[in-house]
């Protein structure tokens, strides 16, 4: 907590310093001015707090496909578009299967024959073989018919095996739906060649499809976060281009190892968009507000009006306000609870409705410490 708190405190003091740095650049009167019309006090108030650490991520389709066909051939039909709603096992595409039914007519004819083959060596070799035991025959005719009928039946076979191949390919001129989709892009038209996939070749891409009903974002979180990250954590989504809308989300995973990108070390989360709203699209930039702490109806200040100091005494940081006493201020010590990048809750030290002042008062103004001395450490 107290490395968490410092480090909100540092980027309150650094962007109040850029400011100030770019004030002094103006004219005396100038600052005057700016000096006599801004707050320098504040009111302690009762308030919710919520901070969170905000990621950026791109949405994606969590099932997205490259469609692309196993075999070669020519697009015969093509009876989709980009945007069409597809049902699982539609047909996608088809490619011309005249030659691959040529191809099977072929092979059918040749098992037609080599069955009748194999039925005529089969009644010699039957013949043969009673001859052969009758002592009838010799024994090389009877072997050389033995191997002629084992030749056949090896050549049914092999042109049944070949019959089944074009039957594959066949099935593989129509590609179907494999589950229910949108079309995302179709690149390609009826009657375009297409080389299919196998081997060293990826084949020539003729659709992709998505699942638009279950989208994600593949977000990069920074290492310093990710600790406050764990699977089914509930996130607020906000789409940069439909202003206004904020979906929920759910993170689904993370990764076991740290990657680099951009120059930062993080982790990448997988978020999985439990609400899905008809305007969001693949490609669209999302920023997730991932929640670390929050507090609700706590006593805040700005964080501007927290001051903090090493104890030599106590060895330790403490934390103080300047509270407005008439024209004076008291200096007390305080606890600080949940903070964000503006308001600190305090935990105790000040109560609703008191004045604390948003810079350092002058030395003559301030009474003297009030509190007890110290912070206790598991509040630092």
């Amino acid at each position: 907590m107290k490395n968490f708190f410092s480090t909100i405190v540092i980027i309150a003091v650094l962007v109040g310093g850029f400011i100030y740095l770019k004030k002094g650049s103006s004219s005396e009167t100038t600052a005057a001015d700016d000096l006599a019309q801004r707050d320098t006090t504040a009111e302690v108030q009762t308030k919710d707090i919520e901070f969170v650490v905000t990621v950026a991520g791109e949405i994606t389709p969590a099932e997205q496909v490259s469609v692309r066909p196993e075999v070669n051939g020519l697009i015969s039909e093509l009876p989709v578009d980009v945007g069409d709603q597809v049902k699982k096992n539609d047909l996608l595409f088809a490619l011309d299967d005249k030659n691959i039914r040529i191809e099977i007519e072929q092979k059918q004819t040749q098992i037609d024959a080599a069955k009748l083959q194999l039925e005529k060596v089969r009644r010699i070799f039957e013949n043969n073989r009673k001859l052969f035991e009758d002592n009838l025959v010799a024994k090389e005719e009877y072997e050389n018919s033995q191997t002629d009928y084992s030749l056949a039946q090896n050549n049914i076979e092999r042109a049944q095996k070949d019959l089944d191949l074009a039957m594959e390919r066949l099935e593989k001129t129509q590609i179907l739906a494999p589950f229910d989709c949108t079309i995302l892009t179709r690149p390609v038209s009826s009657g375009q060649a297409v080389s299919g996939s196998g081997g060293f070749n990826s084949g020539t891409e003729v659709l992709t499809i998505a699942d638009l009903t279950r989208m994600i974002i593949n977000a990069h979180v920074n290492q310093a976060d990710v600790s406050r990250l764990s699977a089914g954590l509930k996130v607020d989504i906000q789409v940069e281009a439909i202003p206004g809308l904020v979906v929920q989300g759910q993170v689904e995973r993370i990764a076991p190892q740290a990657t680099i990108l951009n120059g930062i070390k993080g982790f990448a989360a997988r978020i999985l968009l439990t609400e899905i709203d008809p305007r969001i699209q693949p490609g669209m930039t999302a920023n997730i507000k991932i929640p670390v702490q929050s507090a609700a109806g706590v006593v805040a200040v700005p964080l501007g009006a927290v001051f903090t100091e090493y104890n030599e005494t106590l060895k330790k940081q403490e934390r103080y306000v300047y509270v407005q006493q008439q024209e004076r201020f008291q200096r007390r010590l305080i606890q600080i609870g949940v903070a964000d990048y503006f308001f600190a809750e305090i935990l105790s030290g000040l109560n609703p409705g008191e004045v604390v002042s948003l810079e350092m008062p002058p030395q003559e103004a301030i009474d003297e410490l009030a509190g007890e001395a110290g912070l206790a450490s598991n509040q630092s």
